[in-house]
């Protein structure tokens, strides 16, 4: 496939972090989004951040030699204190924890700034208890870095994912600073938006 690396105004950039782009038309691409008519929605997905490319919503590097890095989603980077963070450095080390099953991340924007919100699914009947949320934070904390500390842990009982198994931070986002969910119809399981929705440990 013809995949490059992206700066932020459209350069293909090789051994630097980039937007995953496909310049040319590629096999498994899909043509049309159910119940969109006039093509605006697969347009704004997929081909409004670079006019005419493939944009999918990923960070990769290329390297010299032609292996691919894959980041996770440009479109759930962090900026708490004005640091940019990707949410994949910190579900690499909460998905490494015992007795939790999943998790999701988002910044939330808070008092002229923006705090790092960590959401998590317990297996084994697990509670979260504050003993639990500070060995969540103390592992986050020197795995990664302080920035990257969670200033909320809150248990849900499921995760936003879209029917091709991505998880869904920027709905959730959404949904707590108030603003309408648009892609609803790309999620396979839209019912467990319903629990993020004015949460009482997000008022403080």
């Amino acid at each position: 496939m013809d995949v490059h690396a992206y700066d932020q105004i459209g350069r293909s950039v090789i051994e630097e972090k980039g937007e995953l782009i496909c310049a040319s038309a590629f096999p498994s691409m899909p043509i049309y989004f159910w119940n969109d008519s006039d093509g605006s929605k697969y347009k704004k997905a997929y081909f409004s951040k670079f006019p005419g490319v493939w944009h999918h919503g990923d960070f990769i590097r290329i390297s010299e030699t032609g292996s691919v890095k894959i980041y996770g989603r440009s479109d759930a980077t962090l900026n708490p204190g004005g640091v940019r963070i990707g949410t994949s450095e910190i579900y690499r080390v909460v998905h490494s924890i015992n007795s939790i099953e999943d998790s999701l991340v988002i910044g939330q924007d808070w008092k002229g700034d923006q705090r790092v919100i960590l959401f998590v699914m317990l297996g084994n009947n697990s509670q979260l208890t504050d003993e639990f949320i500070k060995e969540i934070k103390y592992q986050i904390k020197v795995s990664c870095s302080p920035r990257h500390v969670p200033s909320k842990i809150i248990k849900v009982s499921g995760i936003p994912y879209t029917i091709n198994g991505k998880k869904v931070e920027i709905a959730v986002k959404k949904i707590l600073e108030g603003r309408p969910v648009t892609n609803i119809d790309s999620l396979i399981n839209p019912e467990v938006l319903n629990q993020y929705k004015d949460l009482p440990e997000l008022m403080a």
